[in-house]
């Protein structure tokens, strides 16, 4: 994956200290009213956060979130970037790589946005499953890039560091009306994302494939109205397949080009990446790594 080599140069490059959270966590409180005791009331924890209840974390076999190593997904579509439609593609890899955030062993995933061809942004995350099958969101790294150069890492985040909040990316068994849920709360830096389930059973398409076994959930944040919504269709034993916006002002939209896993070389340049992310964090985000250990 000759690709991922050109990226893993580049950050080697890269020593200074996800876009979509950066707009999020600015100044939009107080023009939009919205205050965060309200916002916090329009989704409550899904389940109160236990170390104790992820046994096996890493195994992650969540029938509509599976993360196993070496899988790789590609995504197409577009979305507007100051006030003009252009390419969006992204990269999701769920490495080799582990790492420990606040008792728990986590997965490893790196997530890379192209906008028009130019990296936009470059984000580590972390996921766990417990013992319910509910899959976490322990933390993120993002990177945030400008005509493909590095300018920074203000929206690190990790579980219980300057009073983050882990918060489940998927449930083990979604029922379409059941109450929205937190998908992470992080005061720091103004940054909270809901999630609802929405129906089961649409017929989706991808570029190769038609599921009709699907999933549409809808994200949003509530300390950002302006921001609008995002649904993602999540197809069984697969993952995420499709994306779609309302009332959005990017209008991202993406679908599943790809699906494949890699072999043990191309697993072995994503790990190189992710390590060097990783590594960087320490200096670009102390407030929310310094009490992690390397990823390993």
């Amino acid at each position: 994956m000759r690709i991922v080599a050109a990226v893993a140069a580049l950050l080697l490059g890269s020593c200074a200290t996800r876009p979509e959270h950066a707009r999020r966590s600015e100044a939009t409180i107080g023009r939009a009213g919205t205050t965060a005791s309200a916002a916090l009331d329009t989704c409550g924890p899904y389940a109160p956060f236990a170390a104790a209840k992820f046994t096996k974390a890493t195994a992650v076999d969540n029938e509509w979130f599976p993360l196993v190593p070496g899988t790789q997904m590609i995504y197409d579509g577009r979305s507007v970037q100051d006030g003009t439609p252009v390419a969006h593609h992204e990269e999701f890899t769920v490495t080799g790589l582990t790492k420990v955030v606040n008792g728990v062993r986590t997965v490893v995933v790196i997530d890379r946005d192209l906008h028009d061809g130019k990296l936009d942004e470059q984000e580590l995350s972390f996921f766990a499953q417990d013992d319910d099958g509910n899959v976490w969101n322990m933390g993120e790294y993002p990177e945030d890039y400008e005509d493909g150069k590095f300018t920074g890492a203000p929206d690190a985040w990790i579980n219980a560091a300057a009073g983050a909040e882990a918060g489940v990316q998927m449930t083990a068994h979604p029922q379409p009306g059941a109450p929205a849920y937190r998908q992470g709360y992080v005061p720091a830096i103004t940054f909270l994302d809901c999630a609802q389930s929405l129906q089961v059973g649409q017929k989706v398409c991808d570029a190769t494939t038609c599921y009709t076994d699907t999933l549409l959930v809808d994200e949003w944040s509530p300390l950002d109205p302006g921001s609008g919504h995002q649904r993602k269709f999540y197809a069984a034993g697969v993952g995420t397949v499709k994306v779609s916006a309302v009332d959005d002002p990017e209008a991202e939209t993406l679908r599943l080009t790809v699906k494949k896993t890699l072999d043990p070389a191309q697993l072995h340049e994503v790990d190189t990446v992710a390590r060097l992310m990783d590594t960087r964090a320490y200096r670009n985000a102390p407030a929310a790594y310094a009490a992690t250990e390397p990823a390993s």
